[in-house]
C-alpha cells in the first residue's frame, strides 16, 4: 500500500476464538483484498495447528519485525510469542491469557519503539482474562495503561468507522440505567476535541464536522421528555463551537442516520453504546472498524468478538479484520518513527 513503510501488527486475540482463522484467511487473501504487509504475534505451531484442521495451505515462517515485508509475499510473518498455545477452537480457558497479554504488550512496544506505523487487534474475551487475574476493564483501557508508561495520561476514545458512517458513544460499557449520571458535559467536550484533532490529523479532514445527538427521544423536545439535552448537551456543543469546531446537535437520534443526513457531518457523538453501534451495525456489518482515537498510536479492530461458538468451524468472515488492516495502513501511514 503506498505511503506505508513498514509493516503492520497484528495481535493473537483468544487463541481459541475466531481471531487465528481470520488472521490466516486475510492473508490467503491478502493479493484480492490489496492488503499491506502484516505479521501476527502469536505461538507459529498454534496457528498452523488452526489452519491444518481447515486444509488451508498457509505457509508460517517465524520472523523479527524487521523480516516482515520481504517473508510476506510467499509465506504469513509470526512473530513468536514465549507463551506456548495449545488452545482448543471454541473453548476458552485461562491458561492462554498469558500469551493474549504477552502479544498485546509486545505489539505495544514495538509499534511505540517504530518499528511498526499501527497495531490491529484480535479480538479478547474479557471474561476469560478476568479469570486469569487480568485488573483491566477491557482491551482498550490495558491499551491506554500501556500507553501511559510514557508518562502521559491518555483517554482513549472508541470510534467504528465505516465509509458510509463513523459513530463514537460518549459513555461506552454501562449499564443504560447509569448513562443519565455519567453523562457530563465535560466528558462530551473532552471526546469531541479528541474526536476532532484526529480526524483532522490521522484521516486527512481539514474541517471536521461533528453531529451529536440528544439523549432523549426528540432531543428532549424543549425539557418535555427530560432536562439533560439541555442542560449538559447543549452547552457542551457550544464549548466545542468556541473552540473552532464544527458540531451541531443536540439531534433526535431517530433522524440522523439516514443517507442524506449523513452527508452533513464527518462523525455521529451519540451518548450511549447501543445509540451509536445500532446504525453502523446496522449500515455496515461486515465492513465496520474499531478504531481507537485518543493513544499515541494507531490501532484498529474487527467490529465483533471472538465468536467462541463458530470458532474451529471456518466460516467466520474475515471481512472486518481485513478493513481493520486497511484502515489502520491508511491511518499509520502518516504515522513517523519515534
Amino acid at each position: 500500500m503506498a505511503g506505508l513503510e513498514r509493516p503492520l501488527l497484528l495481535t493473537q486475540g483468544d487463541p481459541a476464538g475466531i481471531g487465528p482463522e481470520l488472521t490466516l484467511r486475510a492473508w490467503l487473501h491478502r493479493d484480492q483484498g490489496a492488503l499491506p504487509p502484516f505479521a501476527v504475534l502469536a505461538d507459529p505451531a498454534h496457528l498452523e495447528r488452526v489452519a491444518n484442521a481447515q486444509g488451508w495451505t498457509v505457509p508460517i515462517v517465524s520472523v523479527d519485525a524487521a523480516q516482515v515485508s520481504s517473508a510476506f509475499p510467499q509465506a504469513l510473518p509470526v512473530i513468536p510469542l514465549n507463551a506456548k498455545v495449545f488452545a482448543e477452537s471454541g473453548k476458552p480457558d485461562p491458561a492462554w491469557a498469558p500469551s493474549v497479554i504477552e502479544s498485546i504488550e509486545t505489539a505495544v512496544r514495538l509499534v511505540r519503539s517504530g518499528a511498526a506505523p499501527a497495531l490491529v487487534t484480535n479480538p479478547i474475551a474479557k471474561h476469560v482474562l478476568y479469570n486469569a487475574g487480568f485488573q483491566h476493564p477491557g482491551h482498550t483501557e490495558f491499551l491506554a495503561t500501556l500507553a501511559a508508561q510514557d508518562g502521559n495520561a491518555y483517554h482513549p476514545v472508541m470510534m467504528l468507522w465505516s465509509e458510509e458512517l463513523a459513530v463514537v458513544p460518549v459513555t461506552v460499557h454501562i449499564p443504560l440505567s447509569t448513562v443519565s449520571s455519567a453523562l457530563t458535559t465535560e466528558l462530551i467536550v473532552l471526546t469531541g476535541r479528541i474526536v476532532a484533532r484526529e480526524l483532522k490529523e490521522r484521516f486527512g479532514i481539514a474541517n471536521p464536522r461533528l453531529a451529536l445527538t440528544g439523549l432523549n427521544p426528540h432531543a428532549g423536545e424543549n425539557g418535555a421528555m427530560g432536562t439533560e439535552d439541555q442542560a449538559i448537551i447543549a452547552p457542551a456543543i457550544a464549548t466545542l463551537r468556541a473552540d473552532g469546531i464544527t458540531a451541531s446537535g443536540p439531534l433526535p437520534a431517530d433522524t440522523m442516520f439516514h443517507a442524506r443526513a449523513r452527508k452533513g457531518y464527518d462523525a455521529a457523538l451519540a451518548m450511549y453504546h447501543d445509540q451509536a453501534l445500532i446504525p453502523i451495525k446496522t449500515i455496515a456489518f461486515d465492513e465496520a472498524v474499531n478504531v481507537t482515537l485518543g493513544l499515541p498510536f494507531v490501532r484498529t479492530s474487527p467490529d465483533h468478538g471472538t465468536a467462541f461458538d463458530i470458532a474451529g468451524q471456518g466460516i467466520a468472515r474475515p471481512g472486518s479484520l481485513m478493513a481493520a488492516i486497511k484502515l489502520a495502513a491508511r491511518l499509520g501511514a502518516g504515522a513517523k518513527k519515534p
